[in-house]
């Protein structure tokens, strides 16, 4: 009886030292997840703001309008831009959204102007004629999401909003 009683009490020291074992690697596992969390936190980031909306051209179906992004790179390395989302909203309603897959790279320690199109419909249009009113533009807000691929890190979204106007094309520009 002695050895079964001798068995158990072995069987439980190893228990309670694998238990303690155990605790002590997640403790440090914690510790690592919360240095590399503060770490990417302080990295630098890219950085973007939108410097422009502006009426590009009307077709048949749209009126076309252009967001001009600036994007800042702080790293040595070109990083590639996954896609850009676009949400184009007037009065409370979105008008135009979508999404511009693959649209290159970032360049490297650098600022990269990039081109986002925003196609309205003409019949959109058409529903904000109490905004255009006589000033002949809308009031806008542009959400966009610049998703870039950060070594490491992996996707990450830059989110940006502006709010302003964008004068309505005339007859001469459609003729133009």
């Amino acid at each position: 009886m002695r050895v079964g009683l001798g068995v158990k009490v072995s069987l439980g020291v190893i228990g309670v030292s694998l238990i303690f074992a155990v605790l002590k690697m997640s403790q440090l596992l914690d510790k690592a997840k919360n240095y590399v969390a503060e770490k990417v936190t302080n990295m630098p980031k890219p950085e973007a703001s939108v410097t422009d909306v502006d009426f590009k051209r009307v077709s048949r179906d749209s009126v076309e309008y252009l967001a001009k992004v600036s994007v800042s790179n702080p790293y040595s390395t070109p990083i590639p831009i996954c896609e850009i989302k676009y949400s184009l909203k007037s009065a409370g309603k979105e008008i135009a959204s979508g999404t511009i897959p693959d649209p290159g790279s970032l360049k490297a320690s650098d600022t990269t102007m990039l081109d986002v199109p925003v196609k309205v419909p003409h019949s959109i249009l058409l529903s904000l004629a109490k905004d255009i009113g006589a000033d002949w533009d809308i009031d806008y807000q542009l959400d966009l999401g610049l998703v870039i691929d950060l070594p490491v890190i992996g996707n990450f979204t830059i989110p940006l909003s502006q709010k302003g106007e964008i004068k309505l094309p005339t007859l001469s520009d459609m003729f133009a």
